[in-house]
């Protein structure tokens, strides 16, 4: 089996362990209600410091990729090296390995993240892309998710249309909302809210249509949805 690049794995956590700062840090656990401490980096900090490191180990091939990208995930010990994970997970270089093939991971990540300021950028940087390259094959994975035991799957199915605008496929967006329409979860609520406001900015008369067609949905949906109507 194919292991990660531990050159790689470990200069990101080196460059993060020097940009911290521990009362920045613990500022940041709290905010992000994060049982995993933070080393205090925010994003414009990590992203100085990972650039120099990401450049000087260029991704080569997929399995070993997949390896670092699920060792600095799991392995973290804090926060921002879930970010740095992620940071890896949105290479330039590793477009050609976007596919269906993907799915595998992506769930991984979501389900062991667990948290919205993880599970938001998987679905809207990763898995968005990925279902408008490849309509077909993963409107039956957003379904299956739509209806999973793990909220935050469903919130990723929830959220997998975002950025889509009149590309949107309405039939799956209508039954993943329908299938979390009577959840009582807060991130269910809100996500749904997002899918349609993001959705009313180039559709506007779909979404007031949909939202008037589903008196089901929570006034926390419904205030999201119709915020810019």
């Amino acid at each position: 089996m194919t292991g990660p690049d531990r050159a790689l794995v470990d200069d990101v956590r080196a460059a993060l362990a020097a940009v911290a700062d521990p009362e920045r840090a613990v500022a940041m656990q709290s905010y992000m209600k994060s049982a995993m401490p933070f080393r205090g980096a925010p994003k414009p900090v990590q992203v100085a410091a990972l650039r120099p490191v990401l450049a000087a180990h260029p991704v080569t091939d997929r399995a070993t990729w997949d390896a670092t990208i699920r060792e600095l995930y799991d392995g973290a010990t804090f926060r921002e090296e879930r970010y740095a994970a992620l940071a890896v997970l949105d290479l330039r270089a590793a477009r050609a390995w976007r596919d269906p093939d993907l799915v595998r991971l992506l769930e991984h990540l979501v389900v062991t993240g667990a948290w919205w300021d993880l599970v938001d950028v998987v679905a809207g940087r990763q898995v968005a892309p990925l279902h408008r390259a490849f309509p077909a094959e993963m409107a039956s994975v957003v379904r299956r998710w739509a209806e999973h035991d793990d909220l935050w799957l469903r919130r990723t199915a929830i959220l997998s249309q975002l950025g889509s605008g009149l590309a949107t496929d309405h039939a799956l967006l209508t039954d993943v909302i329908e299938a979390n329409a009577a959840s009582r979860e807060f991130f269910h609520r809100k996500a749904i809210g997002w899918a349609l406001r993001d959705l009313a900015w180039k559709d506007p008369e779909w979404v007031r249509t949909f939202v008037q067609m589903h008196p089901d949905l929570s006034p926390l949906s419904r205030r999201e949805a119709l915020k810019n109507l």
